[in-house]
């Protein structure tokens, strides 16, 4: 902002000259009776009332300032705002810069009342006697209050260009308001105190260019330093730039800069602030201007690999009622629960898997911390690069936390397994898996064929224990389960544990999880719904909290300007299912990195060789796969997929190189994203203490006390079936080869707990040594859905 004021220039032709001088020198002279005839005749009784409005909002209001991110150790993540400003004390400038702006800017700054009318009429007789500017006035108080308006309340263009208007009656309002501020400055103060609080509001709002607002953002741009340390040459450099940034910018018009400088330094000696020795150092020195220029990067696009963080917590904040504009001109401190060393570590695992280069390839992971008051985002990232050069593949889309249309593959049939426990059954209740192929009666395909499922492996045996079967991943037992529990206990069993994203209304006011439910959709315990990788990560938290849910909350705390804190709103934690419900199925899932679970291979190559509950998928046509794991410290999802606009089927290459498109897939759930987890995790484990799984309940190992099956292993055949049709249960008999003695049973299925209207079958011995098995010829495949990440 130039301290001459360019606005009044406009050519007078010199007949009129003597006429607008004495016009403008009258109201100049009314002006000066101002502080003991409150302006009379200034202006009108409107008018007076916008004044003092304006001067109100001066002497209350807030600078727009930068909003600073941080780690949950406080370690700067990201800057985010529009005015780059971190407003500072006087006391935390040098006196150098104080002496320098006032020097050069408003020398009689300490001795007027906000208007030095003597220069005001000299400059007013000077100009309109040349016929364009050739001397300003302005007071700093008065540039304060343009500065103001154009930088503070100034939302509009129209706004901002009344803010500069080149009108006498801007002027003369900017007149009245600097001295009625000052006055209200200087209410029971003195007039010094009152000065140096003018001074400083000055030194950090003004404008002094690269996007730098304030003498310390200035500091920090061309100096690399802080206003405390600015030295006089510094100093003078940074005063001169106020009469024009562009003519005097240091980088792009040196010899102009130094001259002004120079200038200012004159100044200073003149009016004995300085010695004649300091002014012939300081007009001697280098500009010493940083290059490039320190300016802090604005937004989450500079976080680095914490920028999907970053614009996680932006979004979240704006959830929770704290805009963006808001964040951009607030100047928070805002304290996240980011870990610095678990991002480090993840991002590692990420690019180790996927490059970020690689085309049709994304691999996307979240981490979040159990807890029964709260769950902390400790990380989140992606293989891709956070940014908007679509042509190098970077991308501001949220993929760690926006749902993957793709789908999570079987790590739903955690979600079909916890509503089973809650209907009734036990962990340990034996599933029928059917191993070639099974076409459910209940549920429909899009063409209304009874919905049919294969198994991704074969020689899976006939019957598993639940706990078995989640380690294991078959389709067809799942969907016969769910043909128990039924569509809709599942799906809001997904929404409880923490995919709250199903229950969002769409555009057309229908959820996800009202669509599933409607249509009877077997498939869902598939994973072939949208999953976002973060709600996934949040599913392993409640469980490893013993069934307690807690929004994902990136917030530790956040205070403004003054430090005072700003209370966030957070939805409340809830108990979401029965804590021996979560901690049996979590120890349930504690099979998955053991010899024949679906993530051993990728456990083992890492290094894995602690406890730890998880699950794979893979959807159909190896598109995406993904797997969750977790403990009662830690819970992190991983999703591998194609995120091109036209999904292709993706191959593993088994670690060798990324994942690519190929015609017939073969990436699962234990390849690449149980890598990208274990490489990720393996390290951040090794500092903490080994935690068991949480132990088991008889309720949920065994089932409900009504749906137990008798145990009659051993019994004599006829006594066996009497007790079992006691209870109502339907009984068959196998005779099989054993060497008990005949009529023994040596065989139950199902044992523990048992679905509606199934048939217990018992194996009865006849007393011979049976013959060796014939190995069995492959079944041959069916088509239909196929899931379960090996």
């Amino acid at each position: 902002m130039a301290k001459g004021e360019r606005t009044l220039g406009t050519k007078v032709r010199p007949i009129t000259k003597l006429l607008a001088i004495c016009l403008v020198a009258g109201v100049i002279v009314a002006g000066m009776a101002f502080p003991f005839t409150g302006g009379l005749g200034l202006l009108s009784n409107d008018a007076s009332d916008t004044v003092n409005a304006t001067s109100s909002d001066l002497a209350a209001g807030q600078l727009p300032g930068v909003t600073t991110v941080t780690d949950n150790q406080g370690a700067p993540v990201a800057y985010l705002y529009e005015q780059n400003r971190t407003p500072v004390s006087l006391q935390q400038m040098s006196p150098a810069m104080r002496g320098a702006i006032v020097a050069i800017e408003d020398r009689r700054f300490y001795e007027h009342d906000g208007v030095d009318w003597t220069g005001t009429l000299r400059a007013l007789v000077t100009n309109q006697t040349a016929g364009s500017t050739q001397q300003g006035a302005s007071t700093l108080t008065q540039q304060y209050i343009k500065n103001y308006q154009l930088y503070v309340t100034a939302q509009t263009e129209s706004e901002r260009l009344q803010a500069t208007e080149p009108t006498y009656a801007r002027k003369l309002r900017e007149v009245r308001v600097a001295l009625q501020l000052e006055r209200q400055l200087a209410a029971g103060r003195t007039k010094r105190d009152a000065k140096d609080e003018v001074l400083e509001r000055y030194l950090n709002i003004v404008f002094l260019g690269n996007n730098s607002y304030g003498v310390a953002a200035a500091a920090r741009t061309y100096f690399n330093t802080t206003p405390e340390r600015l030295t006089i040459a510094q100093s003078a450099l940074l005063a001169g730039m106020v009469q024009s940034t562009t003519q005097f910018d240091p980088t792009r018009h040196p010899q102009a800069a130094t001259g002004r400088r120079n200038e200012v330094i004159s100044q200073m000696l003149g009016q004995g602030m300085i010695t004649q020795q300091q002014a012939q150092q300081a007009a001697s020195e280098p500009l010493g201007v940083v290059q490039p220029l320190a300016t802090p990067p604005n937004g989450c696009i500079g976080a680095g690999n914490a920028a999907f963080f970053c614009k996680y917590v932006v979004d979240y904040l704006g959830e929770a009622g704290i805009s963006a504009d808001q964040l951009n001109r607030g100047s928070y401190t805002i304290r996240t629960t980011l870990d610095r060393n678990v991002m480090n570590a993840m991002q590692q695992a990420l690019n180790a898997e996927v490059p970020a280069g690689q085309r049709n390839v994304a691999d996307v992971m979240a981490n979040v911390q159990p807890g029964r008051d709260r769950h902390r985002v400790v990380a989140m990232g992606a293989s891709r690069v956070f940014g908007v050069n679509g042509g190098a593949l970077q991308t501001s889309y949220g993929l760690p936390w926006e749902p993957v249309n793709l789908g999570a593959g079987s790590v739903y049939k955690i979600f079909t397994a916890a509503s089973a426990l809650e209907k009734g059954l036990g962990i340990n209740y034996q599933m029928e898996i059917p191993p070639d192929g099974y076409a459910s009666p209940i549920y429909r395909d899009g063409a209304g064929n009874p919905f049919p499922v294969r198994n991704a492996e074969e020689g899976l045996a006939p019957q598993l224990s639940m706990t078995d079967a989640l380690a294991q991943s078959p389709n067809t037992g799942f969907v016969k389960l769910m043909e128990y529990t039924g569509v809709a206990p599942v799906v809001d069993m997904a929404v409880r544990l923490g995919m709250r994203s199903l229950a969002d209304p769409g555009t057309n006011g229908v959820s996800i999880a009202d669509t599933v439910r409607e249509q009877n959709q077997g498939s869902f315990t598939l994973g072939v719904t949208p999953t976002s990788p973060l709600e996934l990560a949040n599913v392993g938290a409640t469980l490893g909290s013993s069934g307690m849910w807690c929004p994902p909350s990136p917030i530790e705390s956040i205070t403004d300007q003054s430090g005072a804190p700003v209370p966030v709103a957070e939805q409340p934690c809830e108990q979401v299912v029965d804590p021996a419900l979560a901690d049996t199925l979590m120890n349930g899932l504690g099979k998955d990195d053991q010899p024949g679970g679906t993530s051993a291979t990728a456990a083992a190559a890492n290094g894995w060789n602690r406890p730890m509950s998880g699950k794979t998928g893979t959807t159909q046509q190896n598109k995406s796969a993904a797997f969750v794991g977790f403990t009662q410290q830690y819970s992190g999802a991983v999703v591998t997929f194609d995120d091109s606009s036209s999904p292709r089927t993706l191959c593993d290459s088994g670690g060798d190189s990324p994942p690519f498109p190929c015609g017939d897939g073969n990436l699962f759930g234990g390849t690449t994203p149980a890598r990208t987890w274990y490489k990720a995790m393996t390290p951040l484990f090794a500092s903490l203490p080994v935690a068991p799984l949480p132990p088991t309940s008889p309720r949920y190992t065994q089932g409900g006390t009504n749906e137990q099956v008798p145990e009659v292993i051993g019994d004599q055949v006829d006594d066996a079936t009497g007790e079992l049709q006691d209870a109502d249960l339907e009984v068959q008999r196998v005779t099989v080869g054993n060497r008990a003695p005949a009529g023994t049973v040596v065989g139950q299925n199902p044992r523990g707990s048992v679905l509606p209207d199934q048939v217990i079958t018992l194996q009865v011995s006849d007393g011979t040594v049976p013959a060796p098995p014939t190995p069995p010829a492959g079944p041959p495949p069916l088509a239909g859905a196929t899931g379960g990440g090996g």
